[in-house]
């Protein structure tokens, strides 16, 4: 067990050194024009990281990412047991949902504006509207192939739909709901920063775009690099909490 942690640490070593040439050749390359050079950008990180109006734009990406998440993991879950408890259900949902999934989102984003305005509104529903799918399409593909011995218990003894969903189908299916909500996840962030991007006067998404309309490109790899480290760091988490499921 010591000696895979060892390796793993190594890989992520060589991995970042790896990163960090390529972002150098980069750079040499394509001057400051195009990409920062890394040393610069980790320090206007940290600079970021020492200013009270990033935090404030970060407390507003934060709720507004929060409020998109509950909505779309949470109700995700739930379309995701409803329509997979129901065969029929299931066969004519999925498709549906899978068409929908792979519409841009970004097309629906002017009937989201006429809906919801501009604002905290929007961002959670743009959030919510790329975070939900994934969820529902792996909830509902989890519930598909429970094992039909667990449903057939079940009827044996009788369980309402409500019980068998909550004893039988959520238990059984819970590895990949929760990678269904690992994916839900990065993919409501996504959504909320681009719904910063075009209509927000604060956050994450809303300082970026400001910073790439001047061409501020030192801000604009900090910021990015910033947004990295979280993503991937919420990620691995979310990751280790997926194969903690798996092996039980």
């Amino acid at each position: 067990m010591k000696n895979r942690h060892v390796v793993q640490t190594l890989d992520y070593a060589i991995l970042a050194l790896a990163l960090y040439v390529l972002w150098l050749a980069i750079y040499y390359f394509s001057g400051p024009d195009a990409i920062s050079a890394p040393g610069e950008t980790f320090q206007q990180a940290l600079a970021f990281l020492r200013s009270a109006d990033f935090w404030h734009n970060v407390a507003g990406t934060g709720i507004a990412f929060g409020y998109a998440c509950l909505i779309a993991l949470v109700g995700g879950v739930v379309i995701g047991v409803a329509i997979g408890s129901s065969r029929l259900a299931t066969d004519v949902g999925e498709p549906m949902l899978g068409t929908l999934y792979s519409i841009p989102k970004i097309t629906l984003y002017p009937v989201i504006l006429l809906v919801f305005g501009l604002g905290m509104p929007a961002k959670v529903a743009f959030g919510t509207l790329h975070g939900i799918f994934p969820v529902i399409l792996f909830t509902l593909g989890a519930i598909k192939n429970t094992r039909g011995v667990y449903l057939r218990t079940a009827r044996v003894l009788r369980l309402s739909p409500i019980q068998r969903a909550w004893t039988v189908l959520v238990p059984a299916a819970l590895p990949e709901i929760v990678t269904g909500l690992r994916i839900g996840f990065s993919t409501t962030l996504l959504g909320t920063l681009i719904g910063e991007l075009f209509a927000s006067d604060r956050g994450i998404g809303f300082i970026l775009i400001r910073a790439m309309e001047a061409n501020r490109v030192l801000d604009i790899m900090a910021l990015t690099l910033l947004l990295f480290a979280f993503a991937a760091t919420a990620n691995r988490l979310l990751i280790a909490v997926e194969h903690r499921m798996h092996r039980r």
